[in-house]
């Protein structure tokens, strides 16, 4: 139940980004559900990897340079997904994805408190 409810509020979230941070076009809502799978392929696949690699290097900024490993997760995340594109109008594209991957941490990191797993009695 949990993933579910994590799915759709990702989903909402890439919609709402979309909307309503500069830089971003959607062609509409089923392409928010497109890119909320996506976005958890990414995720699963790719960022244990790459969390990984870059451990060193998070470590050594304390943890900073995980924005850093984010946003690239949702640059590949708006590569991938049709649909959800950066228009670079009137942010570059780098910047559009950057504030998408910080508002996608905030987002993941409410969700993650509020949906965890308690402990079995």
């Amino acid at each position: 139940m949990n993933f579910l409810i994590r799915f759709i509020v990702t989903a909402i979230a890439l919609y709402l980004i979309a909307i309503y941070v500069p830089g971003f076009q959607i062609a509409g809502p089923v392409y928010a559900i497109v890119a909320a799978i996506i976005f958890g392929l990414v995720n699963a696949i790719i960022g244990p990897v790459l969390r990984l690699l870059s451990l060193p290097f998070t470590i050594v900024t304390l943890g900073l340079f995980s924005i850093i490993v984010n946003w690239a997760l949702f640059a590949l995340t708006v590569f991938f997904s049709p649909g959800f594109k950066t228009t670079g109008v009137p942010w570059p594209g780098w910047e559009s994805t950057l504030v998408g991957a910080i508002i996608m941490m905030i987002v993941s990191t409410i969700m993650h408190s509020l949906t965890g797993r308690q402990a079995r009695a």
